[in-house]
């Protein structure tokens, strides 16, 4: 059996652990053991150099707005929202949106922070301006 199939089967998988770090109110990502690089989304190899030498780490959270989009939707639906992907100061590309703000104040190079918001059936990433 290869060390993948090893790292498949021996516990639970990745989006599983980091969901549970949610749930204790901490954000992690993925650093690999090997060439360094920060990895996001949760996986069981590096996206840089194919490891599976990838360890939990914590985040500073500091990141920078590299794409922004509004998503238009009815009000009695809960009316417009964004969504962000940022670039964190690890490296690590996220994907979330920016509370606190008015969806027009989001501009891409806008600095921010991550924070975890538990207010629902399952935790998530947003991001606060910074």
């Amino acid at each position: 059996m290869s060390a993948i199939q090893d790292a498949v089967f021996n516990g639970p998988g990745p989006d599983r652990v980091y969901q549970e770090f949610l749930g204790k109110g901490e954000l992690r990502i993925q650093r690999c053991g090997d060439c360094g690089k920060q990895v996001f989304y949760p996986r069981l190899t590096c996206t840089g150099c194919g490891s599976i030498e990838l360890a939990w780490v914590r985040p500073s959270g500091r990141g920078t707005v590299y794409a922004v989009s509004i998503v238009n939707r009815q009000a009695e639906r809960g009316g417009p929202y964004n969504v962000v992907l940022v670039d964190l100061a690890e490296g690590a590309r996220m994907m979330g949106r920016v509370d606190g703000v008015d969806n027009e104040q989001v501009k891409i190079g806008m600095a921010v922070k991550a924070k975890i918001d538990s207010s629902g059936k399952t935790p998530f990433v947003v991001f606060d301006p910074a």
